[in-house]
């Protein structure tokens, strides 16, 4: 009986041991819930990088730049604010002949936030759900949301699409 019990015991911790070894950072490493935005163009419908243009947040304090001029970008994270049903990011635009507070666009993104709790490590975390979005035309073709809800996963949930002239006959 006493075989028995030893190995089970060594059983169970060896058991355990293997359980927490494969959780060993205790958290999933993306822990916000963070819209990711891609840029495309509404011609070709293909990916497209920027480097003239800059995005800040509406309303943040001093209007914070969240991406400066300059940079390279072809996607971007527009974090939401939790505590409001409601976020706008402006888009300027930097190059020589668009340079004017005129030709800014603006997206306005209109959500609910729901807590959840991950885990004991984790804690707890905020999903989005968009429930509408509106935007200028200037630069800005179109704007879709492949999913409406915003999880801590990494992907793709918004496409922006700017008006881009790929012919030279325009």
């Amino acid at each position: 009986m006493g075989k028995i019990l030893t190995s089970a015991l060594l059983i169970a911790t060896a058991a355990s041991s293997v359980l927490t070894g494969c959780n060993a950072s205790g958290c999933i490493e993306n822990q916000s819930s963070l819209p990711l935005a891609g840029f495309y163009s509404s011609e070709s419908e293909q990916g497209i990088s920027l480097n003239t243009i800059e995005v800040y947040g509406v309303g943040a304090p001093g209007d914070s730049v969240l991406y400066p001029a300059g940079s390279t970008l072809s996607e971007v994270y527009l974090p939401f604010r939790s505590q409001n049903e409601q976020t706008s990011y402006c888009f300027h635009y930097t190059q020589e002949s668009l340079d004017d507070d005129a030709l800014n666009d603006t997206i306005t993104f209109v959500y609910t936030s729901t807590p959840y709790f991950a885990s004991e490590e984790c804690g707890a975390m905020l999903t989005y759900h968009i429930r509408s979005m509106s935007h200028t035309y200037h630069l800005i073709d179109s704007v879709a949301i492949a999913d409406s809800i915003i999880t801590n996963t990494n992907l793709q949930r918004i496409k922006i699409f700017f008006r881009t002239n790929t012919s030279s006959n325009r």
